[in-house]
């Protein structure tokens, strides 16, 4: 009895010893290591893609001097490298898993660009504001045709001047060949907003 009694007390502790390790284990898997922990654990780390904002910062793409675009910009998509912040272990774009200081590139990004090819917008709004009676503006962004009626009706007398150059002015009217003014990358640049698969329009709710 007296053997009984004496290892009563050692199952309290027990339980807590056990406690304490289950809880250490929730906090290192669920915490700020847990990544670390579970990449040790052998199973897969987070990609540097998918790091959120703020874990990350990437660098201004290098511009082209001509093209006012991004030097790498291929079927409207450019890249940008991408270096995360210090501290931070994921897959870099290799597949290797690194842990990262801050100097070292992580992933590069894709950003959008533009095809453009030779027609400056300076170049065609000039055009269209002093010689636009003479059609010269639409003789410049490719159309021979309306340059030549322009031309022989004086701008159709002065109102289709007018008209071309709001249009130009407001980049409605492009190149013939379906390409974007040379604008400055910094500069004033029109954005066409369009309704996709990936775009909705809200709902309008009215009282």
């Amino acid at each position: 009895m007296a053997a009984a009694w004496s290892s009563g007390p050692c199952v309290p502790e027990a339980v807590t010893v056990r406690l304490f390790s289950v809880l250490w284990f929730v906090s290192v898997t669920t915490g700020p290591w847990g990544t670390v922990a579970t990449s040790a654990g052998g199973e897969e780390s987070l990609k540097c893609e998918d790091l959120k904002v703020g874990q990350y910062i990437c660098k201004d793409p290098k511009i082209n001097e001509a093209t006012q675009e991004p030097v790498n910009c291929t079927n409207y998509t450019a890249h940008v490298s991408c270096f995360p912040a210090p501290n931070i272990t994921c897959k870099d774009s290799s597949g290797n898993e690194t842990h990262f200081t801050g100097n070292e590139v992580g992933f590069f990004k894709p950003i959008s660009c533009r095809n453009v090819n030779g027609y400056s917008y300076k170049v065609a709004v000039a055009l269209s504001l002093f010689l636009g009676w003479l059609g010269a503006d639409r003789f410049y962004l490719g159309y021979p045709a309306l340059g030549l009626l322009k031309f022989c009706t004086v701008g159709f007398c002065g109102i289709g001047s007018l008209i071309d150059f709001i249009l130009i002015s407001m980049q409605i009217v492009g190149p013939s060949d379906g390409s974007s003014y040379i604008i400055d990358y910094y500069g004033t640049r029109l954005t066409r907003l369009s309704i996709t698969n990936e775009t909705f329009r809200k709902t309008q709710l009215y009282p």
